[in-house]
């Protein structure tokens, strides 16, 4: 009897778990080729200065071509090389392929004439020179414009900002 006993003890604990940890996932982040600290890229077209792009981490992918980016700014340069806005997010990604970019989290973006606008995303399609955002946003412009959305469209400048579901809006901003 006292065999099976300490048969039943040993098969029980067996059958225990041993305090092993269970198997972790693997994070995206972590399966990155290259990762970067404070890290400043400048974009030129024609040799001028477009495009700054400055980030707090760069988690760079290479088969992809795409960059994830963690504490964003991004300030956008005219034809001549002057500031026309500065965007600045928690994260974003860019792709080095098509120089498109996606600024997401607490986005701001401000101009020197003091426009501004606030979303959640915004998206930079280098082809088309266009900035866009599907979710809500804010605008504010200098003298007094005020437009509120769900999507818009505008230029780097935001001198033309429009929206195809407008909440709210007074003054010089299309709707």
């Amino acid at each position: 009897m006292r065999n099976w006993v300490l048969l039943a003890a040993l098969a029980a604990m067996a059958a225990c778990d041993r305090g092993q940890p269970p198997p972790t996932a693997e994070s995206v982040r972590d399966t990155a080729d290259q990762v970067g600290y404070n890290i400043t890229m400048d974009l030129s077209i024609d040799g001028v200065r477009r495009i700054r792009l400055q980030a707090d981490t760069v988690f760079n992918y290479q088969a992809s071509q795409l960059a994830e980016l963690l504490g964003l700014t991004v300030e956008f340069f005219g034809p001549n090389g002057e500031l026309s806005s500065t965007v600045t997010a928690e994260e974003g990604t860019y792709e080095f392929r098509t120089e498109d970019m996606e600024a997401r989290g607490d986005v701001v973006a401000v101009t020197p004439e003091g426009r501004r606008l606030t979303t959640e995303i915004l998206r930079y399609s280098r082809a088309s020179g266009q900035i866009t955002g599907p979710e809500a946003f804010v605008f504010d412009g200098p003298e007094g414009q005020h437009l509120e959305g769900d999507g818009f469209q505008a230029d780097p400048e935001f001198t033309d900002v429009t929206t195809m579901r407008p909440r709210e809006g007074r003054g010089g901003v299309e709707r």
